[in-house]
């Protein structure tokens, strides 16, 4: 039987002795891990920091989780178990080292408990972001796969997950509290937007893996959401969003990423209206919610992050 590969017995996280989810996961770990390699980074957010370009870029040197990018494993499919999630991995290829690119990971205390006791010796990478900016580019992803309907006062009353990945400092203690220092790179969204060369070479020499040059297309692909717009229907496009999920949990990946690439994506995600514009005291009012965590995070990166306390023009 090759190094890489699961029996076909394998046997489930289940059938270890009692402990809670993440101890007996660390056990199964160490007996699976003769087996097939885990997972040596984790890209861990916070969402909308250029992830899904990073993913793109690196997935021709590192092995990712295919199709489905993200597979949310250790912050909402735990318990169902590691093969479930090594399932997720195409098999490894010239040595490569397996990673994950999960932004959800950040702001989720679950997650980062589960990972330090299944995979204690991961690298972590994250990338932060102007926190307003940010926020608005999560809202209107959200807006455009049918998931929020409000307005941006009601959505941040209501979905808690826009102002809890953009407490940057609070998170990052926590990770740091479970990690050592060598374990854990941090970077700015801002260093990738001015010298994409410069930040890959960065990211490559944390996770293990010779500098590559990045294609010229690639310079110029930084996600963003100015390409999305309002959904035609939110209620159709929620039904697809949630018929996505149930089939990426069900080991129908390859259906959703096939309706990814075909022309029936335009008929779920956008074609409706122009976003709207963020009112200016919306703006403030986030500004002002974000700003002790700006001023938390700066010693701890080392960072002048002067610009990110007043709200974009």
């Amino acid at each position: 039987m090759s190094a890489t590969e699961i029996p076909t017995l394998a046997p489930d996280m289940r059938s270890l002795p009692e402990g809670t989810g993440a101890a007996r996961a660390s056990r199964y770990a160490m007996v699976q891990g003769r087996l097939r390699p885990l997972p040596s980074f984790l890209i861990a957010g916070p969402p909308r920091t250029g992830t899904t370009w990073l993913h793109a870029v690196l997935n021709r040197h590192v092995s990712l989780p295919s199709p489905t990018k993200e597979t949310r494993f250790f912050d909402l499919n735990f318990e169902r178990g590691l093969p479930w999630y090594l399932r997720r991995f195409p098999k490894v290829e010239n040595g490569r080292p397996l990673g994950e690119v999960a932004p959800t990971y950040f702001a989720s205390a679950e997650a980062c408990e589960r990972i330090a006791q299944t995979l204690p010796q991961c690298r972590i990478l994250f990338i932060f972001r102007h926190p307003v900016q940010r926020l608005v580019s999560l809202y209107r992803l959200k807006r455009a796969y049918g998931l929020l309907e409000w307005d941006i006062d009601t959505a941040l009353e209501r979905d808690p997950e826009l102002i809890e990945s953009a407490r940057y400092a609070t998170h990052l203690a926590c990770w740091q509290a479970r990690f050592s220092p060598e374990q854990l790179y941090t970077a700015l969204y801002d260093d990738l937007a001015a010298n994409p060369q410069k930040f890959v070479d960065g990211v490559a020499d944390f996770i293990g893996i010779p500098h590559f040059t990045l294609r010229e297309s690639e310079l110029s692909q930084v996600a963003g959401t100015a390409q999305l717009s309002e959904p035609r229907n939110f209620l159709a496009t929620r039904a697809a969003t949630a018929a996505a999920s149930w089939c990426k949990v069900h080991n129908l990946d390859g259906l959703v990423a096939g309706v990814r690439k075909s022309p029936l994506m335009k008929l779920f995600v956008g074609g409706g209206a122009p976003f709207a514009p963020i009112p200016a005291a919306a703006l403030e009012r986030i500004t002002q919610m974000v700003l002790p965590e700006i001023e938390q995070l700066e010693p701890m990166l080392g960072r002048d992050l002067t610009a990110w306390k007043s709200f974009p023009g």
